[in-house]
């Protein structure tokens, strides 16, 4: 089985997410992936974060859309501490020992994953599949694909269309009682709205 594994703050999952994952699973020939919200990231800091339980039901719902190839993992969410990549690696394997994992990211991770806490580990353990943020951005994601190969990971750039959509331009719109029609699936939309998340 080959499972596409896509973590995030997803704070919340928006159509670029899903556009993403579709054309990975696509372009990769995936037959399943996991949605894996992080519990506490450690790339970043999420200050207006909405709550575990709410960015899983949102990626859930958002998850409806691909016929049942696509489910939510808690995994990191139900682990305390920060949310390595390579521990949710490792859990994974010994939960589907007979898969074959591919880690789908943005450029922007992509570029640091080398320095992520174990990195080893994680090359061990999936392949990584990058796409680009920007129309410039395959130049430095093949040249970081050479450099990341040189040190055993096997890697996929694919050039999939970025749609500039952004989780923080959603929260600036739902916080002004704006539509987000276009930027988040109907029923995620339907999901903030009804939850007052973002106020």
């Amino acid at each position: 089985m080959r499972t596409g594994v896509y973590g995030g703050t997803f704070n919340p999952i928006h159509l670029g997410h899903t556009h993403i994952l579709g054309e990975f699973m696509r372009r990769l020939s995936l037959d399943r992936a996991l949605l894996i919200p992080t519990g506490v990231p450690p790339h970043k800091r999420a200050p207006d974060l909405a709550s575990g339980e709410d960015r899983a039901a949102m990626c859930a719902l958002a998850a409806e859309t691909f016929g049942g190839r696509v489910r939510v993992s808690s995994i990191e969410l139900e682990r305390p501490g920060k949310s390595y990549t390579a521990l949710t690696l490792g859990a994974l394997t010994d939960q589907y020992p007979e898969d074959e994992l591919f880690l789908l990211m943005g450029e922007d991770m992509f570029l640091t994953v080398d320095r992520w806490f174990h990195a080893a580990e994680i090359f061990r353990r999936a392949a990584l599949c990058a796409s680009p943020r920007s129309p410039e951005g395959m130049v430095p994601l093949q040249k970081k694909k050479q450099s990341l190969e040189a040190l055993g990971a096997r890697c996929f750039v694919e050039d999939i269309p970025f749609w500039d959509v952004s989780s923080t331009r959603v929260r600036e719109l739902a916080a002004r009682g704006e539509s987000l029609e276009g930027l988040v699936p109907p029923k995620v939309a339907d999901y903030i709205r009804e939850h007052q998340l973002y106020p």
